[in-house]
């Protein structure tokens, strides 16, 4: 099956940000993609924000106060134009640079965490805002290419044994620790990279959805190169 099918199946493509708001959602079309080649030094704008933490969120107070080369101002340009668009759109977007995440340590062989295949949910109709400045990009697989992981019998098996869970607890303690928000890939899965200063929108679960869900995960880092990445 090619790269080509597989992504015909799940992502559709914005010719304008505008669109990229209004296209819909529906069935295994999950994921809209607004492709850009973006100029501007992002590298040296991280470069410039002095923090300790693994995660750190950058303000629009920040970037206006710094006194910026050229190239970098032609980046936090198009950053703050994109912070301002989701804004007026109704989201609330988030600049994070990211050293790494946490860790999910407390469940060691389910871990929950944003490095494992998964899907957002919310409780009213929305979908995830990302795109990814600089550094390592998310993934993206077609629902078809996973399993949810509470299917599978050992692991849930695992679960109980585990944690003491009975059969009549089981659904609620699955849904309270969010394990079935969590998604195993199969073994010919061709995973989509979202790339390098592409806006994207996500499918998230929620009751009444047109479409399933867009299933995706963080990458992992690489050693000494920080993300900068925008997400509502």
């Amino acid at each position: 099956m090619s790269d080509e099918w597989v992504n015909n199946e799940q992502i559709l493509y914005a010719s304008s940000i505008d669109e990229l708001f209004t296209i819909p959602f529906s069935g295994h079309k999950n994921a809209v993609c607004l492709q850009r080649n973006l100029v501007g030094n992002f590298s040296e704008l991280i470069d410039s924000i002095e923090f300790k933490s693994n995660i750190y969120e950058l303000t629009i107070e920040e970037l206006l106060a710094k006194d910026l080369s050229y190239d970098v101002n032609l980046a936090r340009k198009i950053i703050l134009d994109d912070l301002k668009y989701l804004e007026v759109h109704g989201a609330s977007p988030v600049l994070n640079i990211i050293d790494s995440y946490e860790r999910d340590i407390n469940f060691p062989f389910f871990p929950c965490d944003v490095y494992s295949f998964h899907v957002d949910r919310s409780p009213t109709p929305s979908s995830t805002f990302l795109c990814t400045y600089h550094g390592s990009s998310s993934e993206i697989v077609p629902n078809g290419y996973a399993v949810q992981k509470i299917s599978i019998k050992k692991i849930v098996n695992e679960i109980q044994k585990s944690f003491n869970v009975s059969d009549a607890e089981l659904d609620d303690f699955l849904k309270d620790n969010f394990f079935d928000l969590h998604y195993d890939i199969v073994e010919n899965a061709k995973p989509t990279n979202l790339g390098i200063g592409n806006l994207w929108k996500l499918a998230t679960d929620y009751p009444g959805s047109l479409s399933l869900p867009c299933i995706h995960r963080a990458p992992i880092e690489k050693k000494g190169q920080k993300r900068l990445l925008l997400i509502c």
